[in-house]
């Protein structure tokens, strides 16, 4: 068997070879990063995985439609005669709505944030992976939706925009939330490449960590009330210049279910080695404040209060001084 990867630059990539060598050891994988430079590789293959397509931080950087590589990542396919494709997409194409049933299953109907290009943009690119089954007799196709895929060092913008914001509220719930370690998403995309897996399946660890949960493994951090729409307004202003955690369109993601079941995917064999909370942890940095003690941290928190009413203050100051001179001038100019 002849599995061709695209799209490896990425963390995943390294993984999903290493995982297809252990679960498929007398599969020849070949690895290239972009479908041209599989084609001149070889002349036909059995399998395509397509990793590249729910890369974010490549997409963005390229600024590449997903759907147009998805059918690009096709179309290779086509020419090297495959009668299997593997696409990873994502969860966030369920969207996270307060409606959504907990846990999601395949069947679920796909709702993106009309806000989040790239959710719409993959939901887009699992029709065009299914239109190319149903082109041909013969053909299997696996469609695979991972939660937020993390593991320890550098992850994605998108990965870490969502842990950013994810159990950080104020005075308010947090959804419940889903963490996969890279090495179980490879190993998840393997075995599909094994057993010819046909469908769809979400990619997940058994249950979910509650919003209390995850804002404690985060740890506590000393917070100002401040209005929700000032909040949107500068965490928009944030992510633009990239010193924020949240993207337009991803916020809703950190506020509403989007939980999966894994079902489908454990029927098959399949068992995530990592669980939700051991993910989380080992692939965030614990912040500074954690390391404070709790007497210390309310003395902070009182501190930051008392300046916030002083500044307000301030500024109340000002403003009051900028209408008195400014009736004087007038006052004056009619005189």
């Amino acid at each position: 068997m002849i599995v061709v990867l695209t799209g490896c630059a990425g963390p995943l990539g390294a993984r999903v070879t290493r995982a297809l060598r252990e679960h498929a050891p007398d599969a020849r994988v070949v690895v290239a990063d972009t479908p041209e430079d599989q084609a001149s590789i070889v002349e036909r293959c059995d399998v395509v995985v397509d990793l590249g397509s729910s890369d974010y931080d490549r997409r963005a950087a390229r600024r590449e439609s997903v759907t147009g590589v998805a059918a690009s990542t096709l179309f290779t396919a086509d020419r090297l005669r495959a009668s299997q494709v593997v696409f990873v997409s994502s969860a966030l194409v369920y969207g996270a709505l307060a409606n959504n049933p907990v846990p999601l299953t395949e069947e679920a109907v796909l709702r993106p944030d009309v806000e989040f290009v790239f959710a719409r943009q993959l939901a887009s690119a699992e029709e065009l992976v299914e239109q190319w089954r149903q082109s041909r007799s013969g053909r299997v196709t696996c469609v695979l939706r991972p939660v937020v895929a993390l593991a320890a060092g550098r992850n994605s913008r998108l990965s870490a925009a969502l842990v950013s914001g994810l159990g950080r509220r104020f005075a308010e719930d947090d959804p419940p939330s889903q963490f996969l370690h890279l090495d179980d998403l490879a190993v998840a995309i393997a075995l599909a490449v094994e057993q010819r897996l046909d469908g769809v399946y979400n990619v997940a660890p058994d249950g979910w960590v509650a919003g209390e949960r995850v804002r404690a493994l985060s740890g506590e951090r000393p917070r100002i009330p401040i209005p929700e729409r000032l909040t949107e307004v500068v965490g928009g202003l944030r992510w633009r210049f990239q010193r924020g955690p949240i993207p337009p369109g991803l916020r809703s993601y950190t506020r509403e279910p989007w939980v999966v079941s894994n079902g489908r995917l454990r029927a098959t064999g399949w068992r995530a080695t990592v669980t939700n909370e051991q993910t989380y942890v080992e692939s965030t940095e614990a912040p500074w404040w954690t390391m404070v003690s709790p007497k210390r941290r309310q003395e902070l928190a009182l501190g930051a209060g008392v300046a916030a009413v002083v500044v307000a203050a301030l500024v109340g100051v000002l403003i009051g001084r900028r209408r008195i001179n400014r009736r004087r001038a007038e006052q004056a100019a009619r005189g």
